[in-house]
């Protein structure tokens, strides 16, 4: 697949450049200074690199090496004059060999000082830290020292990320390699290209690299405005380049990493990110630190930097959570199926916890509105989305009330919720609870993204209804239990949201283009990228997406239907379920999804292996024959749909099953069994 032959992307598709199949980012480190006067973020980003196995040398195995020259129309070094101010290389960029391995970052609208190696002999040589790991395990070999050293930090256990973030803190400090030369760089519209002369495979690429960079006023997703008090200041605004105009990075989702940040911002901000607070908040602080030990996909990060105030709580913590039921707080033995990190969902300690700690800021004007709204629901919605489905994907949570001028009504990161002003009640102190509605429902909407979306993610940024049509169908479910409605009036308040949806959504497909109303703009090749790992997303450029809420709605109703098909009772068991199997992963919808979501739902056995077999589904025939074996009793049935349906394979499946279990199966039953089968 070459993804981007015919991209227009002023106007439709998204590139997202790096080349993740040869070579992965596993961990940032920022260090970043903020300048209100001149409203950019300077700094340096340090990239902990592993390559990928398996891979050959740059000429006969990356393409993105080709495509950092002239072969993509509107991109790399065959630049528009409309593109001439995006382009910046280093000295020597175009004299470096075409042999030479490039590593491909996704990069928008900084302006890049330096790229280089970074020099982690001294801390290499002083660390009692790290243990030695085999040099077969770790896929490089002892003659690049470096590189070992990289690889064993990368892969030291989650039991010990205390010191492993202390290391990659030391790394990102050390200096610069071969006396501070710069490596070759060239960046352009969408990307950094980054070369060392001389290296032909990502598995002889520099493993940390440093990179010298300065954001730009007007760039991207990074919006610099002023807050409702007339103060400036800057957030991540969560567009679609997302964060390539904050730090060079790889966009894609598979590209999962850690990161830590040092945020230097003037006396008086606040400063709010994706990611643990290392240090107890402090508003008189110049620097602030934060990290995250759960590896996510860079476009979660996400910050915002402000002269915010925090709001004031009046209520005692659990004053809104006796009448909550937990009933559903079991643990069912699920294992984890992510890789290695400290997992909450594994913790004794945070099934049980309710509520998890919080924060809500905004300007001086809006605190007391914050405070009769979003503070007072809060620890209700929380609690509430605990009940249905279960352990908090994160260890607390910062609300920010964003400027006016942010483009929706709430966004959800790590550890961090946007809100905007319009979702505050109107009213005075005392207004009824019914002004607190839209308040109340988007909060639990941006909660449930913590599950789906965010610990849960869609492999594919085209399938956004795995995010958000899951999170509008539960926001209805998290906020009728945080209303503590009975039965029929939970019921009665979904009808009505189903009704206005259904017409926003009618009116919607009468009046948009018909290629931005599919579910799943890819289609059959959801998923697919190039042979580096490239990939567009379908439609992102286009202005006319951004108002489309085919993903939401189209989504929403899917599920709805599923639920009304085996009650909502059952359904909400599904999705403790999923969120319990599939929680630190990437998924697709296209099978796999479907699949997951009818094992599930369907939760008769039976059923389930009618519809496998009614629909020849060959990837869930292991499920046929596990029940044909050890659930006999009802299995004369399936004998029967599988000889039916005059299916090759299926009748071999009835005929080898029967040989399984024929010495035991019951005499009478065998009987009318060998008479269809044999």
């Amino acid at each position: 697949m070459e993804p981007d032959k015919d991209l227009n992307p002023d106007t439709d598709d998204l590139p997202l450049r790096a080349n993740t199949n040869h070579i992965l980012v596993r961990h940032y480190v920022l260090d970043l200074t903020v300048h209100f006067d001149r409203k950019v973020i300077s700094g340096s980003v340090v990239l902990f690199l592993e390559p990928c196995s398996g891979l050959g040398t740059a000429a006969e195995d990356d393409p993105g090496a080709k495509e950092a020259g002239v072969s993509l129309p509107g991109i790399g070094l065959a630049q528009t004059a409309a593109e001439a101010g995006n382009s910046q290389s280093s000295h020597s960029w175009e004299t470096t060999s075409d042999g030479d391995f490039t590593l491909l970052l996704d990069c928008c609208d900084l302006d890049v000082s330096k790229v280089e190696e970074v020099d982690v002999t001294s801390v290499s040589a002083t660390s009692s830290l790290l243990p030695e790991v085999a040099s077969e395990r770790s896929g490089v070999s002892s003659a690049s020292p470096q590189a070992a050293f990289i690889q064993n930090l990368i892969s030291m256990p989650s039991s010990r990320w205390r010191p492993k973030q202390r290391l990659f803190s030391a790394c990102s400090r050390a200096l610069g390699a071969q006396g501070g030369s710069s490596l070759h760089f060239h960046r352009d519209r969408w990307s950094l290209q980054v070369r060392k002369k001389g290296v032909a495979s990502p598995q002889e690429f520099p493993r940390a690299v440093r990179i010298c960079y300065e954001t730009r006023p007007a760039g991207g997703s990074v919006r610099w405005t002023e807050d409702q008090d007339n103060r400036v200041c800057v957030y991540t605004a969560g567009s679609p380049i997302n964060n390539r105009a904050l730090f060079p990075c790889q966009e894609p989702p598979v590209a999962m990493s850690t990161w830590q940040a040092t945020v230097r911002a003037p006396s008086g901000c606040v400063v709010l990110m994706s990611g643990e607070d290392l240090f107890d908040f402090e508003t008189s602080s110049l620097i602030w630190n934060y990290y995250v030990t759960m590896p996510m996909p860079a476009s979660t990060f996400t910050l915002a930097v402000g002269h915010w105030r925090q709001v004031p709580s009046e209520n005692p913590p659990d004053e809104v959570l006796s009448e909550t039921d937990y009933s559903g707080m079991v643990n069912d033995g699920i294992p984890c199926s992510h890789g290695d990190y400290p997992c909450r969902f594994t913790e004794q300690s945070t099934r049980s916890q309710r509520v998890i700690p919080h924060r809500v800021f905004g300007p001086d004007c809006l605190l007391q509105k914050a405070q009769m709204g979003v503070l007072k629901l809060l620890p209700r919605c929380l609690a509430a989305a605990h009940a249905v489905l279960g352990v908090h994907p994160f260890p607390r949570l910062d609300v920010l009330i964003v400027p006016a001028g942010f483009s929706s009504l709430g966004m959800a990161s790590p550890h961090v919720m946007f809100l905007s002003q319009s979702v505050l009640c109107a009213g005075s102190l005392g207004s009824g609870e019914n002004d607190l509605t839209l308040c109340g429902s988007r909060i639990c909407h941006e909660i449930a993204h913590s599950w789906f979306g965010l610990v849960i993610g869609a492999r594919d940024w085209t399938e956004e209804w795995i995010s958000e049509g899951f999170a509008t169908y539960l926001e209805d479910i998290i906020w009728a239990q945080a209303q503590q409605l009975s039965l029929q009036e939970a019921a009665e308040q979904s009808d009505l949201k189903a009704l206005l949806r259904w017409r926003r959504l009618s009116d919607e497909l009468q009046n948009s283009e018909e290629a931005l109303q599919i579910l799943r703009p890819n289609m059959e090749n959801t998923g697919q990228v190039s042979a580096s790992g490239s990939s567009t997303v379908k439609h992102a450029l286009n202005p006319d997406k951004t108002f489309m809420q085919v993903h939401y709605l189209k989504g929403y109703f899917l599920l709805r239907f599923l639920a009304s098909q085996v009650g909502e009772k059952q359904f909400i068991d599904f999705f403790r379920v999923f969120v319990k199997k599939y929680h630190g992963q990437l998924i697709l919808s296209q099978v796999r999804l479907v699949y997951i979501v009818l094992r599930f739902v369907f939760q008769v056995k039976h059923r389930w292996c009618e519809l496998v077999i009614k629909h020849a589904y060959a990837g869930a025939y292991g499920d046929v024959e596990h029940f044909l074996v050890h659930d006999q009793a009802m299995g004369v049935y399936l004998y029967g749909e599988l000889m039916v349906q005059e299916d090759p394979e299926q009748q071999a499946l009835a005929r080898r099953c029967l040989s399984l279990v024929q010495e035991e199966i019951d005499q009478s039953a065998r009987r009318v069994v060998e008479e269809m089968v044999l």
